[in-house]
């Protein structure tokens, strides 16, 4: 289980990725403070977030990191309109936490197959394995 400062972490994560745009769509909004929900970070917290990132806080469970990344794919595709910059954004993101090069190309390869983009958790997973194995 992650602590609080790691749940801190992803979300202020998310929500710089939300605006690599400059801005937050409501839509987007929506999304991840439902993920607050999840992570168990208050309304106040979250909104503190928004104009206070925290620091980075790298996970050390892989499948955390996974879990983290599925969190981006689908925030990425809540609005229906992912550039190359945001692409791009995810994959290097994906990098940086230390996931496979592979895995994440599968991932964005495959996404655009499901609909919506959206791929199923344990189809994500699948992907994973395969690489970590």
């Amino acid at each position: 289980m992650i602590n609080r400062a790691e749940k801190l972490s992803l979300l202020s994560e998310m929500i710089a990725f939300a605006r690599i745009d400059d801005s937050l769509k409501e839509i987007e909004y929506n999304f991840l403070l439902g993920v607050a929900k999840q992570l168990e970070i208050t309304r106040d917290d979250f909104d503190y977030l928004l104009e206070n990132p925290v620091t980075h806080v790298h996970l050390k469970s892989h499948s955390e990191r996974i879990v983290q990344f599925h969190r981006l794919v689908l925030l990425m595709n809540v609005d229906s309109s992912m550039t190359g910059k945001e692409l791009v954004r995810l994959h290097n993101f994906g990098l940086r936490m230390g996931l496979s090069h592979e895995s994440i190309n599968r991932v964005l390869e495959l996404m655009e197959s499901f609909p919506n983009k959206i791929i199923p958790p344990d189809f994500l997973i699948d992907i994973f394995k395969i690489q970590y194995n």
